[in-house]
């Protein structure tokens, strides 16, 4: 089921799937702490050619738990890149040195370029604006961690939905389930992009266009927040033009369902203010502490024996 293969897209997983890795994550945090030994002896490459935090020090310390170890591709300034290797020459060397990689990329479909030519698995960490399965594979989890379940809920997505690939993986992963609506809470230069609205229609899933949060707030089970980003505007002055939106307040979250969840992958700017960390339905620091045992899972069921 998963021995051996790529992760590219959360499209290429089923719900049956998405089941074994849950229940595997499960097992995982009922050992807090304690390293195993899975993958002694095996090796996992980073190759991270944008910044990164939380996905790139999870998977680190995931393989670590597992008794593996890790090599970094380290800063492009110092490696071989900055003399003028091509990307399929570094992923052939990686594939040599590692049984896996995991590689992030601005450009998309990296890791599906990636993964042609590697001889190892490649775990896609993210790469253009509208891939990031395991990012997606950790929000689902934190859902059904939380609330006991995924289907049937009513999911809101606000920030920037064109350029946002957590957003839009969450948004795909989304159809892998009997969800009651989702709304799309964006300006309207950031509004999801064409192939994914064609992507819910052909999937039979309810959702709705908004430009604002205040008339749906009661309706949600699920809150999934995401900055705008800067770095991703091929215009600055478009930026200029939809920074600060999307602030989620108390006042606005005071109408809310009483167990509301509000999700964010994180990092934040302005769209969550500090104030609300101590509410009850903040979870998006619960949500970035389940992406150890959510890669360990993953990592296990793929390079495991």
């Amino acid at each position: 089921m998963f021995k051996g293969r790529d992760v590219i897209s959360i499209l290429d997983f089923s719900r049956s799937d998405l089941k074994t890795l849950f229940d595997t994550a499960r097992y995982f945090e009922e050992f807090k702490g304690r390293v195993f030994d899975y993958l002694r002896g095996r090796i996992l490459a980073l190759a991270f050619f944008e910044p990164s935090t939380r996905t790139r020090l999870s998977f680190e310390v995931a393989m670590k738990r597992l008794g593996g170890e890790v090599v970094h591709l380290g800063e492009i300034k110092r490696t071989s890149i900055a003399k003028g290797e091509s990307l399929a020459d570094t992923i052939v060397m990686l594939s040599n040195y590692a049984d896996a990689i995991v590689i992030r990329h601005r450009l998309e479909g990296a890791a599906k370029f990636a993964a042609e030519i590697a001889d190892v698995p490649v775990i896609n960490g993210g790469d253009g604006s509208q891939h990031h399965p395991t990012q997606a594979m950790i929000d689902l989890y934190t859902i059904w961690r939380e609330l006991g379940k995924i289907d049937g809920l009513t999911v809101g997505v606000i920030g920037d939905l064109k350029y946002g690939r957590a957003a839009c993986s969450f948004i795909y992963g989304l159809t892998l389930f009997d969800i009651e609506k989702i709304y799309l809470v964006s300006p309207l230069i950031l509004r999801v992009r064409p192939e994914v609205k064609d992507y819910l229609k052909k999937s039979e899933i309810k959702f709705e266009e908004k430009e604002g949060l205040e008339d749906i707030i009661e309706e949600l089970d699920v809150l999934y927040v995401t900055r705008i980003q800067k770095e991703r505007f091929p215009d600055p002055s478009e930026y200029e033009k939809v920074k600060g939106s999307y602030i989620v307040t108390p006042e606005i979250l005071s109408k809310s369902k009483k167990n509301l969840i509000v999700l964010h992958p994180l990092p934040r700017v302005y769209e969550i203010p500090y104030e609300i960390d101590k509410l009850p339905c903040a979870k998006y620091f619960i949500q970035a502490k389940y992406g150890v045992p959510v890669r360990m899972a993953l990592l296990k069921l793929i390079m495991g024996e």
